[in-house]
C-alpha cells in the first residue's frame, strides 16, 4: 500500500501533494511500469483522506500520461523515462542591472512635463467610457483600431494639419516603434531603406532588427540630400520634414517637392514621421508632406507620446490607397495592439475638442519655458562660449560650445558633475567635424525654478 507523510504537505492542497508523491515514485522507478495502484477508496482509507482527494490526484496523473485507467480493472503505471538522480541545485546568478543614476541636471532625456497631464478630463472620460461602452469594450477590436478613434484622428488631421484622409486609411498601433516593425514587413520586398544622418538612432535599429537594410543619407541645410539619396539606391526614405530630431531642421517646400519627384521617378515610398510637429511657436504649422502628395507615395505617421504622455503608447499611420490595398492583402491578420478602453477614451478626448485645448495650453507653457531657458543661456556666465541653434519649434535646441576639448572629454566632465548630456555626434553614422562640441538640450523637463542651478553647473562644465 502506498504510504506518504500527508502532514508534510505544507501549504499544498491534499490532492496536489498526493499527485506529486506518486509522480515522484513513478519517475524514480519505485513504481514500475504496469504496477496497479490501490483503488481510490482503499488508498483514501489508508491515508485517511477523502475519496475525492485520491480521485483528483489519479485524474491529474492520468491526464499527464503517468497512469492509464482501464475500465473495471483500475489504474496502472505507464512506461516513462526515469528521471536522473537529483543533483544539488546550483544557485543561479542573474546579472543585476546597474542602479539608475540620479542626475543633478538631465538635458538628454526627451521628456514632457507630466504635471500638465489632463488628469481631470481623462478620468471623467474614462468613467464615461466604462459606464456607456462596457459591453463594446469586451468585443474584439477591428485590426486597424476602433472606428471611433480612427475617425477622430482623421477629423483632427483635417482640421488642424490640413491633411485629408479617410478613417479607413488609418492604422492604430502601440507607438512608433511598433509601426516601424509593421512598415518593415509591409515593404519586405524593398531592398534598401534610407534614414536621415544624423537622425533618431532607434529608427534604423528597429528596421535592421526586422531584417531591412538601412543606409544613412546625410542632411544638408534643407534636409535629406537628394543626390545622396539617389546614390544610395534606396526605394524607401524615412524622413521628419516638419521638425527633424535632433537638428531641428524644417524642410522647405522646394526640398519636399524634390523628394516627391524622386519617389515618382523611382517608384519609391516616403515615410513621413511627423514627430514633435505640434509644438511650433512661431508662424503657422507646417503642412504635412502627404498633403501635397498626388501619387500616393507618402505614408504619414505620428504618435501621442509628446502631446499627451510618453506612456501613451498610441501611434497611427495613414496609408495611401495603393499601400492600403497591399496592407489588407498581406498584413491584415495582425490584431490591434492598443487596449479598447484606451482607444475609446482617446477617441472622446479628440472628438470633444479637449485634445486641442490641451495642446493649446501646452504650447503656451512650452513657449514660456523655451523663452525663459533661452534667456537664461544668453545671460549665463558662459554665454560668450556657446551659440544656440533653434528653429522656433519642438522641445529641444542645439548648443554649440567653443572649446578645444573633445566630446568624450566633455562627456566625462559632465558625468563627474552629475550632468546628463547628449551630443549631436552620437546621432550621426557618418563622422563630421560640423557635429563636434554640439549638445542637444531637451528643455521640456527643465523647470524655471531650476534654471539658476542649471546655469551654474553648465558654467563648471564649459570652464576651460
Amino acid at each position: 500500500m502506498l504510504t506518504y507523510a500527508i502532514e508534510e504537505r505544507g501549504g499544498l492542497p491534499l490532492y496536489e501533494y498526493l499527485y506529486q508523491c506518486i509522480r515522484a515514485d513513478i519517475l524514480s522507478g519505485v513504481l514500475a511500469p504496469g504496477t496497479r495502484l490501490p483503488s481510490k477508496r482503499s488508498l483514501a482509507e489508508h491515508l485517511r483522506v477523502s475519496v475525492i482527494t485520491v480521485e483528483n490526484a489519479y485524474a491529474q496523473l492520468t491526464a499527464e500520461g503517468y497512469l492509464q485507467a482501464l475500465p473495471k480493472k483500475g489504474f496502472f503505471v505507464v512506461q516513462v523515462e526515469q528521471a536522473p538522480p537529483a543533483e544539488p541545485r546550483l544557485s543561479v546568478q542573474f546579472p543585476v542591472p546597474p542602479p539608475e543614476r540620479t542626475w543633478r541636471l538631465d538635458l538628454k532625456t526627451n521628456r514632457v512635463d507630466d504635471s500638465r497631464f489632463p488628469f481631470t478630463a481623462w478620468s471623467r472620460l474614462t468613467r464615461q467610457v466604462l459606464s456607456q461602452e462596457s459591453t463594446a469594450l469586451l468585443s474584439p477590436i477591428p485590426h486597424q483600431g476602433l472606428p471611433s478613434l480612427r475617425q477622430a484622428i482623421a477629423d483632427d488631421l483635417r482640421d488642424y494639419r490640413g491633411l485629408s484622409a479617410a478613417s479607413e486609411q488609418i492604422i492604430v498601433g502601440a507607438g512608433a516603434e511598433y509601426l516601424y516593425l509593421l512598415l518593415a514587413q509591409l515593404m519586405s520586398q524593398v531592398d534598401v531603406f534610407a534614414v536621415e544622418d544624423p537622425g533618431y538612432p532607434k529608427i534604423a535599429q528597429v528596421y535592421r532588427a526586422s531584417g531591412v537594410r538601412c543606409v544613412p543619407v546625410p542632411l544638408d541645410e534643407q534636409g535629406m540630400d537628394i543626390d545622396a539619396l539617389r546614390r544610395s539606391r534606396a526605394t524607401v526614405a524615412h524622413i521628419s520634414p516638419s521638425h527633424h530630431y535632433p537638428t531641428g531642421l524644417v524642410m522647405p517646400i522646394q526640398r519636399r517637392q524634390a523628394l516627391l519627384r524622386w519617389a515618382s521617378e523611382t517608384g519609391g515610398v516616403i515615410i513621413e514621421d511627423d514627430y514633435d510637429s505640434e509644438f511650433r511657436f512661431s508662424g503657422r504649422p507646417i503642412p504635412p508632406l502627404q498633403s501635397i502628395d498626388r501619387e500616393g507615395r507618402v505614408i504619414y505617421m505620428n504618435t501621442f507620446s509628446q502631446t499627451i504622455a510618453p506612456s501613451m503608447r498610441v501611434g497611427f499611420m495613414v496609408l495611401p490607397p495603393p499601400l492600403l490595398d497591399r496592407w489588407r492583402r498581406t498584413m491584415d491578420f495582425y490584431a490591434s495592439t492598443v487596449p479598447a478602453t484606451e482607444q475609446a477614451v482617446l477617441a472622446r478626448f479628440l472628438s470633444s475638442g479637449q485634445y486641442e485645448q490641451h495642446l493649446s495650453r501646452m504650447r503656451n507653457e512650452y513657449r514660456q519655458r523655451r523663452t525663459a531657458v533661452l534667456e537664461a543661456f544668453r545671460k549665463s556666465p558662459f554665454a560668450s562660449r556657446v551659440s544656440i541653434t533653434e528653429h522656433g519649434a519642438g522641445l529641444h535646441f542645439l548648443l554649440k560650445v567653443n572649446t578645444d576639448r573633445t566630446d568624450q572629454a566633455l562627456q566625462s566632465r559632465a558625468e563627474e558633475l552629475g550632468i546628463r548630456v547628449g551630443f549631436l555626434s552620437e546621432y550621426a553614422s557618418l563622422p563630421s567635424s560640423a557635429f563636434a562640441h554640439t549638445l542637444i538640450v531637451n528643455y521640456a523637463g527643465l523647470k524655471p525654478e531650476r534654471l539658476p542651478e542649471a546655469m551654474e553647473l553648465l558654467d563648471q562644465l564649459f570652464a576651460e
